[in-house]
């Protein structure tokens, strides 16, 4: 990446006088500042705007990269940076990937070009690519979801066994044929809880087979893949639902087809949204302690700033089932 001295001796200036004409200083001849930045945008200058904060003692950055900004979930997790950030005296920069891959390699571009302290990210997949912020010396902690070939700082919940605990509770209260609707492939969290599902089913005596569907973390496709199941010619009574986005596409497609939760068809969702409870019948759902994923991770990241020889450390919270009416006939 180049530097404030390759832009000067492109220019034939000095480093001041490019930092001067990059900053708007009337100071500059006007021709040369144009020379100036011909030459940082042929270079592809980018300046460092973290250590001219920081010179100015302004407050030093950490950015945080999540999947869906308008998931509850991701936004508790986001306050539990946020505030031990503040504590810190450290500004966090959001930046919601949108569960695009394509979004989210632009957010770590500008983080990398604006050289911020550090990073904490909820990987949208497999592919996602920090090795240029590792390069660069920026601390990455992931959260929620891995990183594949990166052996480093991780705050996860072990999401298969709280979905294996859900439907078998789903199983006990009666229910003859449970199905799940999670996320698309290679989504580490819609695996592990497909995977949990699965284990309790194979489990059971009295549900033989699996009755599954995959979509986009999103609820209208949640509802276009609930209906689907719902005009199955076998369709489940009940269902594991992967977050409460999906959830209230699920709610939205029971409407449609007259179909009340709890009596009628069981309901448990990942993730405690605060609509949850105030829903008649209020929803069983499996809590993951958001706010306290993002709160160790930004501590992960700044003990990471401190000292970059500390061994990679991994985080396992556990999630919790809380039984309301949703779930019980």
């Amino acid at each position: 990446m180049a530097t404030i001295s390759d832009v000067a001796a492109r220019a034939g200036v000095s480093t001041a006088t490019v930092s001067r004409a990059l900053n708007g200083k009337s100071t500059v001849d006007p021709a040369l500042a144009e020379k100036v930045r011909e030459a940082a945008a042929y270079l592809g200058y980018q300046p460092n705007g973290l250590a001219r904060n920081l010179r100015r003692q302004e407050t030093a950055v950490l950015a945080l990269v999540i999947s869906d900004v308008e998931n509850p979930f991701f936004t508790a997790i986001a306050r539990g940076v946020e505030d031990v950030a503040q504590t810190a005296g450290y500004s966090v920069v959001l930046c919601n990937s949108d569960e695009n891959a394509e979004k989210e390699r632009r957010y770590l571009d500008v983080a990398l070009q604006e050289r911020v302290a550090g990073v904490v990210l909820s990987p949208t997949g497999g592919d996602t690519d920090v090795t240029g912020l590792l390069a660069r010396g920026t601390p990455v902690v992931a959260v929620d979801r891995p990183l594949h070939a990166v052996d480093g700082d991780q705050v996860l919940v072990n999401t298969r066994c709280a979905a294996d605990e859900a439907t078998r509770h789903l199983l006990a209260a009666g229910y003859r044929r449970i199905g799940c609707l999670t996320g698309p492939e290679g989504v580490r969290t819609a695996d592990d809880r497909l995977a949990g599902y699965e284990s309790a089913i194979a489990a059971s005596a009295a549900q033989e087979t699996t009755c599954v569907r995959r979509c986009e973390l999103r609820t209208a496709h949640a509802k276009a893949a609930a209906l689907d199941l719902l005009d199955d010619a076998d369709p489940p009574d009940a269902l594991l639902i992967a977050n409460s986005t999906m959830a209230i596409g699920v709610l939205e497609a029971l409407r449609e087809r007259g179909i009340r939760p709890g009596s009628e068809f069981g309901l448990v969702s990942f993730d405690d949204a605060p609509w949850a409870a105030l829903l008649d019948p209020p929803l069983t759902v499996v809590a993951q302690p958001a706010y306290e994923i993002g709160s160790i991770a930004a501590r992960l990241l700044l003990d990471r700033i401190a000292d970059s020889t500390r061994p990679p450390e991994a985080r396992e919270l556990a999630a919790e089932l809380i039984e309301r009416d949703s779930s019980h006939r």
